[in-house]
């Protein structure tokens, strides 16, 4: 058995006293009280300024180029040219390409819309695509979503006598594409104020540009622009804040034929629809039609004004969702089946010539969280690969590819998500170099899985009116996520397993308390847990409506043994036992005492498995729960390799864990002759 706990640190925040009782003297519940507070809130004006979602919107020519794309776009309406909206697959593509189509067709221009097939032309602006435009007729071509680095492919454009506007979000190159206009707010020298919106935002400053009435395009356009800007995961800050907002309100009663059949089709209640239910109900499938090469399916969807053909479109788009959740599983288990056992890889690069290039971003997305570290995931056709990559713990892609460009044939995307072509021949070397990138950025070997937690909170807090004063903080997402508390030693009275086996209802109960949990994905068995544990739970806290009654329940996050001594995850000092880096302090902080070497020898010869298979840091608070002593993670691994030294047991490394196994018959041994207690005793001694 072993805990399969999610995060090695928890970073749980202090509220500071005093804030938390000015915020409740503004009129804020104690609950959200602490949790802005924790946030680093101090006062009823700064919570505004957070949670402010009716902040006035930017003039859209603060944009660099956005008077030249106004221009332009103008121009091509006013003389009847034929214009396409040209855009990405996934939902915040999508949506940029439906609000821009669907704003100047209602304004009267001649406008078809171009998505890219995913497999087929692969992502941004194309030859192929602008060959047949240009056949088509297209005087203009407008991006959407891309473009921020086609500069051959603005130079074709203009070879065959066509105009080109960009807008984009993405990371801009040192090089930007010459065409009629460049709107990114990540130009260098832009001056707009608000970096971080998503494409369909910046396609909404378009349209607000050429409309002269801003307000008037977002009452039409917000259920568009708050899709793509949640999907695409931006900051809910400032004007993004604004969008997400007034496009949650229109969603409760949208007037779009293929949203209202989307939301019915999925399930999602328009009454209750939130950031959450977008990310992860809506967007899924939305996405599925890119991903599986039915993207057509999406276009219809936000352009239709057919209840008859929405419904239908709704039904395939979560048909082919199924699809691709199958897809993914199958993916998922071949990409790990190829890992190496042993010490944890710094990245992950795996390639195979059968992946369905739609779906391995989000295996790659699963692979990353579930190793900790970024990963990178090739298909293979012929001598070239498209890759799909996922970072993890801080680690920049963008800037990562781009020291490594020489290696690839291109590349793109941001700091947490990128795309890149490659040859095969190229593929070892890659992985090399980005491995040496990853454990250069990597420098220490304390976990790398942090949970942030805002604040813990006594049982008595966990009330349904505390609950619900936390609406205070949606919409919630990025920058302002859902609320996540901590409860310590509560113990486990009552395990149920629920939804077919595959998730796991909790009785928790603090003194006189009693609580309700639901942890999906789980079970006692993943988890180590048995009714009379004692634990500490993180969770975001939730009102649970059930044949018309209303209770309190914790959706857990993790789970971990409580501790009543400190169990210090710090680590470093063991990394440079392992690197050849001892210092005197450093050896001195790690050289066991005889006293928890024995401690630590007794909780494993306890355990009743033949093999004890636990994450590190998991084990560390195990033991330290068992004896009630202090000790780090380090501390710990340096016990186990002593042990190892001398033959007392085997210690195997399967990346987040490690398994330990006993050598039967040799309960006694010398420590004194273990190399690793001696390289301790020489440098401590130095």
């Amino acid at each position: 058995m072993w805990i399969d706990v999610k995060y090695g640190i928890w970073n749980v925040s202090e509220p500071n006293a005093a804030a938390v009782n000015t915020l409740l003297r503004s009129g804020y519940a104690p609950l959200a009280a602490m949790v802005l507070a924790a946030r680093g809130i101090d006062d009823s004006v700064q919570a505004h300024k957070y949670l402010d979602c009716s902040a006035p919107l930017l003039d859209p020519f603060l944009m660099t180029d956005m008077d030249k794309a106004a221009g332009r776009v103008g121009l091509a309406m006013a003389m009847g040219e034929k214009i396409a909206v040209f855009g990405d697959y996934d939902v915040d593509g999508i949506t940029a390409t439906c609000l821009l189509t669907d704003f100047l067709r209602r304004h009267g221009a001649d406008v078809v819309s171009y998505i890219p097939g995913r497999l087929e032309e692969g992502y941004g602006l194309n030859p192929i695509a602008i060959h047949q435009l240009h056949g088509e007729g297209v005087k203009l071509i407008i991006t959407v979503d891309c473009g921020i680095t086609a500069v051959a492919e603005a130079a074709l454009c203009r070879q065959l006598g066509m105009d080109l506007v960009i807008t984009d979000h993405h990371e801009c190159k040192e090089v930007l594409p010459a065409a009629a206009a460049v709107v990114d707010p990540h130009r260098p020298d832009g001056g707009y104020p608000h970096k971080n919106l998503s494409g369909v935002g910046v396609a909404f400053k378009l349209a607000a540009a050429l409309s002269g009435d801003q307000e008037e395009v977002l009452q039409e356009y917000a259920d568009m622009v708050c899709l793509g800007t949640v999907a695409d995961v931006m900051p809910l800050q400032g004007e993004n804040r604004v969008f997400v907002a007034r496009g949650l309100e229109l969603l409760s009663h949208t007037k779009r034929p293929g949203i209202a059949a989307l939301m019915a089709e999925s399930g999602c209640d328009p009454k209750t629809v939130s950031s959450s239910s977008i990310g992860f109900m809506l967007a899924p499938r939305i996405n599925a039609a890119g991903r599986m090469g039915q993207i057509d399916l999406a276009l219809d969807l936000f352009l239709t004004d057919d209840p008859v053909q929405a419904a239908e479109v709704a039904k395939a788009l979560c048909d082919l969702n199924r699809q691709r959740q199958a897809v993914e599983s199958e993916i998922y288990d071949q990409a790990v089946s190829m890992l190496p056992l042993g010490q944890p890889p710094e990245a992950i690069v795996l390639a195979d010539e059968s992946w369905h290039q739609g779906v391995v971003g989000i295996v790659a997305s699963r692979i990353a969280e579930e190793y900790a570290c970024p990963t990178f995931l090739i298909c293979l056709d012929g001598e070239h690969g498209k890759a799909s990559s996922r970072s993890h713990g801080g680690f920049n892609l963008f800037a990562s590819l781009t020291t490594l460009a020489p290696l690839l044939e291109s590349y793109g995307g941001h700091e947490l998500a990128a795309g890149f072509t490659i040859t095969r021949a190229n593929i070892p070397e890659f992985r090399r170099q980005i491995c040496q990138l990853a454990a250069g950025f990597y420098c220490d070997d304390i976990p790398r899985t942090a949970l942030d937690i805002d604040c813990a909170i006594p049982a008595e807090l966990l009330t349904i009116p505390n609950i619900e004063s936390l609406s205070v903080l949606e919409p919630c997402g990025n920058c302002c996520p859902k609320p996540v508390l901590m409860m310590k030693n509560l113990t486990i009275d009552r395990i149920t397993m629920v939804g077919g086996g595959r998730h796991m209802r909790l009785r928790l109960r603090s003194g006189r308390h009693g609580v309700n949990a639901i942890y999906f994905s789980a079970s006692p068995e993943t988890a180590s847990i048995q009714t009379g544990d004692v634990v500490d739970i993180a969770f975001t806290p939730q009102i649970n409506e059930f044949r018309g009654e209303r209770s309190v329940q914790m959706n857990i996050l993790d789970i971990r043994p409580s501790c009543a001594a400190e169990c210090s995850p710090e680590n470093g000092g063991y990394h440079a036992l392992q690197s050849g880096l001892l210092t005197r302090e450093i050896a001195a902080a790690l050289l066991p005492e005889r006293a928890m070497l024995a401690m630590v020898w007794r909780y494993l010869a306890a355990a009743p498995a033949a093999a004890i298979q636990e994450s590190p840091i998991c084990l560390c608070r195990k033991i330290v729960r068992w004896t009630g002593k202090p000790m780090s993670l380090g501390q710990m691994m340096t016990c186990l390799d002593i042990f190892r030294d001398v033959g007392l047991l085997e210690v195997q490394r399967l990346h987040k864990h490690i398994v330990i196994r006993l050598t039967p018959g040799s309960e006694k041994a010398d420590l004194n002759t273990s190399q690793t207690m001696q390289r301790l005793l020489q440098a401590k001694e130095s």
